[in-house]
């Protein structure tokens, strides 16, 4: 009986926000279909993009438009989730999404698509997302609460993960029988059904936002203020901004690395995706079951993830880049889980909204640089070239990160003398 007590105790950590909250279940449902629909049409518009052009910058750029404005607006998108209703707000991005599926479908099905529409219509879908991914951050905290909050972070990156693994699976597969319009409208399809489930949950009629509101230039003056607040708040943005922007460009370079490094064609673009989905899966589960929020794990995280980009840099054979990726995927998760949920739990209750889109500013902000560079990079070194860049960064900003955790540490720490014993400050335990 033990080992089966002991295996249902993992099950009730593992899964606790999903078994005590009925919202967060509906939450998990219509996003989990609303994911594989989403990494269904960005693998579908990466490839597109490469079949219509054959250049790895134009593959960048794509990267480029779609994330320009998360960097303008994604301050504004948290300080606008803390001024007024979540679910309205999400259901209003959510469907601008749907509509902007539904064009690119269009477009792709009667013959008549060209690199430039993809392109705006990426703008579109970056302006909606700056606005929806801060709301829907905030809305977990909201349905979930404080103490359940790490466990609801793993369990949706994990989400997230299972759809990048099933969702470029389909993406690839359709895109090789049907063509990118197939996979463009099921993301359309795919939106309804988040849409309904938001519809379905029962919330409270006003959601507990402070009394006054600041401005929207002023909250997001506050929001860069929260950044230097703590050193383990500092190091935590800081760490998220550096890696994402140099390191985590897989949007760009996976494509780059069926093609170019492999010599193969969309199937084999969709599994070597799933691999590192896989990798993240896992990784999102033993977090779940951690189920706390360390610095400690964001910078274990970052290093992991660079030391293994170093190791992919020179696999040329699907084994190889199968077996580095998913060991990638783990790594991947627990620093960036690990980093959203320290910047949450750090922030006060009337800053959450700004708390989740410095996360999501500091992740997604960078990517324009990054995944230029990432084609960059490539079109000269080939993808070995990328990266290695992106893997050296990495393990240098998990160092500088721990050497600035312990030099913090000793100037916490008072001196020992005979009169005065060496206390235990209670920062010693924060990460």
């Amino acid at each position: 009986m033990r080992p089966v007590a002991a295996l249902s105790a993992l099950r009730d950590r593992t899964f606790g926000s999903l078994r005590r909250h009925r919202n967060y279940r509906l939450y998990f449902a219509g996003n989990g279909i609303s994911f594989i629909g989403t990494w269904m049409q960005q693998i579908a518009a990466y490839w597109l993009v490469l079949e219509l052009t054959r250049s790895p910058v134009a593959v960048g750029a794509l990267a480029l438009v779609q994330t320009l404005p998360i960097t303008a607006l994604a301050l504004v998108g948290g300080t606008i989730a803390d001024r007024i209703n979540l679910r309205r707000l999400v259901i209003a991005c959510e469907s601008v999404l749907a509509v902007v599926a539904a064009l690119l479908a269009f477009l792709a099905l009667t013959g008549l698509v060209e690199v430039w529409q993809i392109y705006v219509l990426g703008l579109v879908q970056g302006v909606a997302i700056a606005l929806d991914a801060p709301a829907r951050h905030t809305l977990v905290f909201q349905i979930v609460g404080r103490d359940d909050l790490p466990n609801a972070v793993a369990l949706s990156s994990a989400l997230g993960t299972s759809a990048r693994i099933v969702g470029p699976a389909l993406g690839g597969l359709v895109v090789a029988a049907a063509g990118a319009g197939v996979a463009f409208a099921v993301n359309a399809v795919s939106y309804v059904v988040v849409i309904l489930a938001l519809l379905a949950m029962r919330l409270p009629r006003a959601a507990p936002f402070a009394t006054v509101q600041p401005g929207v230039l002023v909250g997001v003056t506050e929001a860069i203020a929260f950044i230097w607040s703590s050193r383990r708040v500092a190091i935590t943005f800081l760490s998220v901004l550096f890696v994402s922007t140099f390191s985590f460009n897989f949007d760009v370079l996976l494509p780059l690395v069926a093609r170019l490094t492999l010599d193969q064609g969309a199937a084999t673009f969709g599994l070597i995706a799933s691999v590192f989905g896989m990798g993240a899966l896992c990784g999102a589960l033993i977090l779940a079951t951690i189920g706390r929020a360390r610095l400690l794990l964001v910078l274990v995280g970052a290093g992991g993830f660079g030391a293994f980009q170093l190791l992919l840099a020179p696999q040329d054979t699907l084994p190889a880049v199968c077996a580095v990726l998913f060991v990638i995927g783990i790594f991947y998760v627990i620093w960036g889980s690990s980093a959203l949920a320290t910047l949450q739990l750090a922030a006060p209750s009337h800053m959450r909204g700004r708390a989740a889109s410095l996360y999501f500013f500091a992740f997604m902000g960078g990517a324009p640089l990054g995944g230029l560079l990432a084609g960059s990079l490539t079109a000269h070194g080939g993808t070995r070239l990328a990266f290695a860049v992106g893997g050296t960064i990495a393990v240098t900003v998990a160092l500088v990160g721990a050497v600035a955790v312990f030099m913090g540490r000793r100037s916490t720490t008072p001196i020992a003398t005979p009169n005065r014993p060496l206390d235990r400050p209670a920062e010693r335990s924060a990460t």
